[in-house]
């Protein structure tokens, strides 16, 4: 087939706009040929099983979906009753970008709390922790966390602790959305354990997409106790794969011998370059106005430009406003993103701002 875009173009709006990373498509390749039982009972996902064991010990189950929002639905509806509501910060993607899929497809009511970097704390969750046993309010019984949050934060393995402790002493059970796991994973540069199944998550949404994967995503279970059901709520909610071994095909490829954290250290350094590269441009003034918003610790820079200037870059380099009404933007580097497309941006800055 003949390309029908420009392989050149490059962008910053989201790591979903990356390309599938050759060795993830070479594993799909593998996977192809011959034939292998399907929904699941193949030997890919099997070995999927045991890389996520590797990976946060024994007696963690990983079931294989399509798609983040197909994930946090599916984990969040096995981890409430019908009654059940689950706290989170307002800019959750659960929240803002699933389009009422939890609420609608699972059922579960969201209750948010507003945040200046995205992060829960215990203070913060129990401005919803409240009103249990009271018949007029649905019931909070789980937290959920981003990691890393939409506004590119982490959270340490302390701070995830706190939360799940709190959480626990609370009868709530703590789910983490992981859409972009492994730039936490990469940034902390601490085992995946030690912030998720160590740290007392019960429920985590792990993401490959954003890194480097075509389709594919998990719902991982820590704790049995805190899930039931998603045998039957993964068809339920339309996320069994049939050829399932092409799914598990790709989050092998990223898990063995670590590829998923190489992606992630990789587009985490391209936007500290960036980052970089702009203050650097400050400091010495050929580049004016720009100011950041957030710390830029994963894979994503947000900062404010000045007026105009965020329209007159998208005529080169596509990427999306966060909060329009004050200039904010939001710039994310993927595993394909090039220090030579990291150069050409911070110039396009340099150009726009200062002329």
């Amino acid at each position: 087939m003949t390309p029908l875009h420009d392989p050149a173009l490059r962008g910053f709006a989201s790591d979903n706009y990356s390309g599938v990373h050759p060795d993830v498509l070479a594993a799909i390749a593998a996977a192809n040929e011959g034939h292998q039982v399907a929904y699941g009972e193949d030997r890919y996902t099997a070995r999927l099983q045991e890389l996520f064991v590797d990976q946060l010990g024994e007696g963690v189950e990983a079931f294989p979906v399509f798609n983040g929002t197909g994930a946090n639905v599916v984990g969040l509806q096995s981890m409430l009753p019908r009654w059940g509501a689950v706290i989170a910060a307002s800019t959750a993607h659960i929240n803002v970008d699933e389009g009422g899929a939890p609420e609608k497809v699972a059922g579960v009511k969201i209750l948010t709390v507003p945040t200046e970097d995205g992060k829960l704390t215990p203070e913060l969750i129990d401005l919803e922790a409240w009103g249990w046993g009271d018949e007029h309010r649905s019931q909070p019984l789980a937290v959920s966390i981003t990691q890393s949050t939409e506004l590119g934060t982490l959270y340490t393995p302390d701070e995830v602790r706190a939360i799940a402790d709190h959480a626990h002493g609370h009868g709530m059970r703590l789910h983490m959305d992981g859409a972009r796991i492994a730039n936490a994973a990469a940034a902390l540069d601490v085992p995946l354990r030690a912030f998720t199944r160590d740290a007392g998550v019960d429920v985590l949404s792990f993401g490959g997409t954003k890194n480097g994967a075509m389709i594919g995503e998990a719902v991982v279970v820590l704790d049995p106790d805190a899930s039931h059901g998603l045998t039957y709520l993964r068809k339920l909610n339309m996320q069994l794969s049939s050829k399932m071994r092409f799914v598990s095909a790709q989050l092998i490829a990223l898990l063995e011998n670590d590829l998923w954290l190489r992606n992630a250290r990789h587009s985490n350094a391209m936007a500290r370059r960036l980052r970089t590269g702009v203050e650097a441009g400050l400091a010495d003034g050929s580049v004016r106005g720009v100011e950041f918003t957030q710390k830029t610790q994963v894979n994503g820079v947000f900062a404010t430009l000045p007026d105009g200037v965020a329209d007159r870059l998208r005529e080169s380099f596509r990427f999306y406003d966060w909060d329009a009404a004050r200039g904010e933007v939001r710039w994310m580097c993927s595993f394909d993103t090039t220090e030579a497309d990291i150069d050409a941006f911070i110039a396009a800055i340099a150009r726009e701002t200062t002329a």
